[in-house]
């Protein structure tokens, strides 16, 4: 009857038995990317960034935590900025922890120089204008990404793992 589900089946086994190991490829992008100057912090700040130069874009970080659920201008916010990931072919993953993501940013308080919170739940991160990023932790975040979307789930979620 359904001649392809054994195949879906084992393609969703494999993505989520991954996710710990993409984790940890997201983890190494991040911190390449802060060193590179390439991350992008802030629903604001990423819209803006997403408007200007869409091209530059290789991944965009939705995160939250159990709290933001019922945030609702947060949610128009993410379900904006998804769709405009979608359209213009940019991966996009969900992180569960804004915690850690702070930690992996640098700023384990969450906080600006000013003392202001960090804006954490969005993150883009960019290519250097100088030359086309590549990577290997990069190239394992953009191919599950990838994955997931064969399998409808155009927003994977990945759990950061705290330290």
């Amino acid at each position: 009857m359904w001649p392809h589900l054994p195949q879906l089946f084992i393609t969703f086994l494999g993505v989520f038995c991954r996710m710990d190991s993409v984790a940890k490829a997201l983890e190494e992008v991040l911190g390449r990317a802060l060193a590179r100057g390439c991350t992008t912090v802030g629903v604001y700040e990423a819209a803006k960034s997403l408007n200007e130069d869409p091209d530059n874009v290789v991944l965009c970080i939705l995160a939250t935590d159990d709290e933001d659920e019922e945030d609702v201008a947060l949610q128009i916010h993410f379900t904006l900025i998804q769709a405009f990931c979608c359209e213009n072919d940019i991966n996009i993953l969900r992180v569960n922890n804004t915690r850690r993501l702070a930690e992996i940013l640098g700023g384990g308080g969450g906080k600006q120089n000013g003392g202001e919170p960090l804006d954490l739940h969005c993150v883009l991160v960019t290519s250097p204008e100088e030359s086309s990023w590549q990577d290997t932790a990069l190239s394992k975040v953009k191919h599950f990404c990838s994955e997931c979307r064969c399998l409808d789930q155009w927003v994977p979620v990945i759990n950061l793992p705290e330290r």
